[in-house]
């Protein structure tokens, strides 16, 4: 299986040290991934770096940087701000910037962060919605702004939906490790990312070389058209991993609290 790697929660108030080493990480196995790029961050919650660690070129130009050098960019939300928690057409958490607010708020929300990118140079075509969360609102207010491509999904090739075309992530990286045949995306978030992460990201780039391409691969593949069922399997299995990720972590708090 081809494998793209897509990093998220790019803004000017991330991690600098981690970001800048998976950086050199991506550079070493010469990996072009595609980045999210929030374009007014007010998410607390990705407010972890330090400013003296961005590059002194300042965040905006060092993005473009990268896009010159071959790296992919998509408009990661607006404001990466919950306002609801509805879970929308992919069911992976119970909270969003956009499910469940009405058409004309969306496109006013999403164009204010399109004429944010546009004013520093950058025009993607792709979205990422924070938290995976969106629904048919978005992808109505995405397309009239332009936006032909998503993100999001599971499967093992692109495909077409709702006039846009979704580039699916990994339902479970261990899996598509496995896979010999098909393309998916793995997800990082450098943010959150520990030594042990490092390690692991490391032993896949060097293991499987040749499985590994860069964004802009995968944007070239041939997207088909999916029909109901596989619709209908991708909504189940997104609630699945929902039902199963939230678990686990009410287990472990309820071990927490024991302790």
């Amino acid at each position: 299986m081809k494998i793209a790697v897509r990093m998220d929660d790019i803004a000017p108030e991330m991690d600098w040290t981690k970001f800048l080493r998976f950086q050199e990480l991506c550079d070493q196995y010469q990996i072009k991934p595609l980045l999210g790029i929030v374009p007014a961050n007010k998410d607390e919650n990705l407010c972890v770096g330090k400013k003296n660690d961005m590059p002194a070129n300042g965040f905006w130009e060092y993005v473009k940087e990268l896009e010159k050098r071959g790296w992919s960019i998509a408009q990661h939300g607006v404001f990466h701000q919950y306002l609801t928690k509805k879970m929308g057409c992919f069911p992976l958490n119970r909270l969003s910037e956009f499910a469940g607010i009405s058409y004309e708020q969306q496109y006013t929300m999403l164009k204010t962060g399109q004429d944010i990118l546009r004013q520093h140079g950058i025009v993607p075509n792709l979205f990422m919605a924070p938290a995976h969360s969106f629904d048919y609102n978005t992808i109505k207010a995405l397309k009239k702004l332009g936006f032909c491509g998503l993100t999001d999904g599971f499967g093992d090739r692109p495909y077409r939906r709702w006039g846009m075309v979704f580039y699916p992530i990994s339902y479970r990286q261990s899996q598509s490790l496995k896979k010999t045949k098909g393309y998916t995306t793995f997800v990082v978030h450098t943010n959150t990312m520990q030594e042990n992460d490092f390690a692991r990201y490391r032993k896949i780039f060097e293991q499987h070389r040749d499985d590994i391409i860069s964004y802009r691969e995968l944007l070239k593949v041939q997207p088909y058209r999916r029909g109901f069922l596989g619709n209908l399997r991708e909504y189940g299995m997104a609630l699945v991993k929902f039902v199963l990720v939230n678990g686990m972590c009410v287990r472990k708090k309820s071990s927490v609290e024991k302790v």
